[in-house]
């Protein structure tokens, strides 16, 4: 079955983002809950705003669990990202992912990298920015193993990055590391701009494809754009997929509208999936 995952935002000065949630986790929480998704992914200002004691208490209540934690806050608040020239900047956001990392290992949940992979400057040297990129990511990827958890890499489109931008070229990524647990995230939103086909991208990912990120052609919930559920849900079995489909829109018209469009759209994803067990 497919478990699916919803986003829940705790930075109010990136409102109307693509998060579906965006109030306190004991608000939050049950909502989701009620919504019925199984499981919440975080997007938070750093590692330590969100106080976990009381978002341990809120999820233990609802019975869900914490899928994924989201490092963007670092480049969305700070500029932080791992391809800067300046070392010491690429520095800094090694070590705000390794906070975020050590805050989601607390809840057993991965951290993704995606707009944290950074844009290379114009004149830089791609290579360059490459081998930046990759030693940042086995750093980062030997401190999640340390404390049991793994790392997602999230390729985005060409108008947010110029380096990792489809699920190939995130393959081609995982070839050049040293690390073995970190694995990919097909965000659909991005894919729809970058990928010749969707679901084919998403069956050569195989099981190195960690997470998915559910969104429509247009950002709007899953059935408010073009984007077609038949053939990814088939790739998503033929890749083996077992991990969480987590949605990532814009809380249109608003938030409970938005969770109740998503459950809708994976009921019928999930009706899809089980078609190719039969």
């Amino acid at each position: 079955m497919i478990k699916p995952c919803v986003t829940v935002s705790l930075v109010p000065s990136l409102a109307g983002g693509p998060w579906i949630y965006w109030d306190a986790p004991e608000v939050s929480i049950p909502k989701a809950r009620a919504a019925g998704f199984e499981a919440v992914e975080l997007f938070t200002a750093s590692a330590d705003a969100v106080d976990a004691r009381n978002l341990e208490r809120a999820l233990q209540q609802a019975g869900m669990t914490l899928a994924a934690v989201g490092t963007g806050a670092g480049k969305a608040l700070h500029d932080l990202h791992l391809v800067n020239p300046d070392p010491a900047i690429r520095r800094k956001a090694r070590d705000f992912i390794k906070a975020m990392i050590g805050f989601s290992a607390r809840f057993g949940a991965p951290a993704v990298i995606g707009s944290m992979q950074g844009v290379a400057e114009p004149r830089l040297d791609r290579s360059l920015a490459m081998q930046w990129l990759t030693e940042g990511l086995d750093e980062l990827a030997a401190t999640a193993q340390q404390q049991g958890v793994g790392l997602i890499f999230e390729p985005l489109n060409r108008y947010e990055t110029n380096m990792i931008n489809t699920l190939n070229e995130g393959l081609e990524l995982l070839d050049r590391i040293e690390a073995k647990n970190v694995t990919l995230l097909a965000d659909l939103f991005h894919m729809n701009i970058e990928e010749t086909s969707i679901a084919a991208a998403i069956e050569a990912a195989g099981k190195r494809l960690g997470h998915v990120h559910f969104a429509d052609s247009n950002r709007r919930p899953v059935g408010c754009g073009h984007i077609g559920l038949v053939g990814i849900g088939e790739a998503l079995h033929a890749a083996g997929f077992d991990g969480y489909v987590s949605a990532e829109a814009l809380p249109y018209p608003d938030p409970d509208q938005a969770a109740a469009q998503t459950m809708k759209a994976f009921r019928q994803l999930d009706a899809t999936w089980r078609m190719g067990r039969v």
